[in-house]
């Protein structure tokens, strides 16, 4: 089964949703602030996916520009930035979608199709 974290207010996160519901793929349904994945699940998650760590961050996201981190993170590490991303739900990209060894970010129906289907 997949792990889904999302936003209920995200509307992106919404269409995925709806996709994987309308294709009749089951999913856990997980609030990411309220359940925002540990540093070493985010650790695993970028090994799994094989994505450079700085696209897990929700770079249109409020408390992103707030932090200021379109600069910062050029200078943080990769275990600052899993500190990051592990201590606010808000900072990830959404939805995440986690099943085994597949990861995939955002939505894109076509990698939807390819990744859950």
């Amino acid at each position: 089964m997949i792990k889904f974290y999302q936003y209920p207010k995200c509307t992106t996160c919404k269409k995925a949703a709806r996709f994987l519901d309308e294709h009749g793929v089951s999913y856990e349904s997980i609030d990411i602030v309220q359940h925002t994945p540990t540093k070493q699940e985010f650790k695993e998650l970028v090994v799994k996916s094989e994505v450079e760590i700085n696209k897990f961050f929700n770079t249109h996201g409020v408390k992103y520009r707030e932090l200021g981190l379109k600069d910062k993170l050029k200078k943080l590490s990769n275990d600052e930035k899993l500190e990051l991303l592990s201590s606010d739900g808000m900072l990830v990209k959404r939805p995440l979608a986690v099943s085994g060894e597949k990861v995939t970010l955002g939505f894109n129906e076509e990698q939807y199709k390819d990744v859950w289907l």
